[in-house]
């Protein structure tokens, strides 16, 4: 259904393994890892002119939410009025709904897609539990072993599914690790924390970015900075440990280009508003 994603992320996979194997190693475990942290940079790389874009839109909507409001306000009894002052003072703007929702449709299929073509190295489990990823029956070890996943042909899926890091199968997970516990627990608990930690701290930077708060707006942001950390942490138990390498990468990632190109909007701002209070003092 996606394979217009799937195939240009697992290509990216795909060239970043092959240049860490000519190094390390077909079956370097640090090879999927290094492929799979440097698959995450350049896709968040080629993602940030939507990011930017996304961040303008939410500035944007912030200055205006106040005047909607007041037009909301002035025209009650005039619908008609309302939404042609709407218009016009988002038109004065530059202000789109499309730009806002463009960015983050993109992001979302892009995770889909690292999501899915990482799952799917591994078909002799349960496959994806999510049906729009095009999931399929459960393979046997056999059938597995003779399927490609995408560009990747065969020998690279069982690579893949034998690699491991500091002794632990990147396939495996905290839930299903059997003997292999103690190894999956040292590697995944750091991985897991490191995505909640940094989940929750991006949340705390962006509620902190608010002007204005509404009940509905705290609910969420009590969401964001507990349930959706504590989700991560849940969900930590039972996906592969070469997912949670995409996590933890993914989640750290959004935090520091956050706080990166946030910083940088604001000295601008900072420096105008410093500006009239320098002239004045000369």
């Amino acid at each position: 259904m996606l394979d217009f994603v799937y195939y240009p992320v697992s290509a990216v996979l795909w060239l970043w393994h092959t240049g860490f194997a000519t190094v390390l190693g077909d079956a370097s475990g640090l090879a999927w890892v290094l492929a799979i942290v440097f698959l995450v940079v350049t896709v968040r790389v080629a993602l940030i002119r939507p990011f930017l874009a996304q961040v303008r839109f939410s500035r944007t909507m912030a200055v205006l939410q106040p005047q909607l409001r007041e037009l909301q306000t002035r025209f009650a009894d005039d619908r008609e009025k309302l939404l042609a002052e709407s218009r016009k003072l988002q038109q004065q703007h530059n202000f789109s709904v499309l730009s806002g929702c463009l960015p983050i449709l993109a992001q979302m299929l892009l995770f889909l897609g690292l999501f899915h073509v990482l799952r799917s190295f591994d078909r002799t489990g349960a496959g994806s539990s999510l049906p729009f990823l095009g999931s399929s029956a459960p393979m046997t070890a056999a059938e597995n072993a003779a399927t490609g996943n995408y560009v990747f042909a065969p020998g690279q899926v069982q690579s893949f599914l034998q690699a491991k890091l500091f002794a632990a199968p990147l396939p495996s997970t905290l839930a299903t690790s059997g003997d292999s516990l103690t190894a999956v627990a040292l590697v995944a608990i750091p991985l897991v924390l490191i995505a909640a930690v940094a989940t929750h701290f991006t949340a705390r930077a962006s509620i902190a970015r608010q002007t204005e708060t509404t009940p509905q707006t705290r609910v969420i942001n009590w969401m964001t900075l507990w349930v959706f950390p504590l989700g991560t942490v849940v969900a930590g138990t039972v996906m592969p440990l070469g997912i949670l390498v995409y996590f933890a990468t993914s989640n750290t990632w959004t935090y520091v280009q956050q706080h990166v190109v946030h910083r940088r909007l604001q000295a601008p701002a900072v420096a105008a508003q410093a500006a009239p209070t320098d002239r004045k003092r000369e």
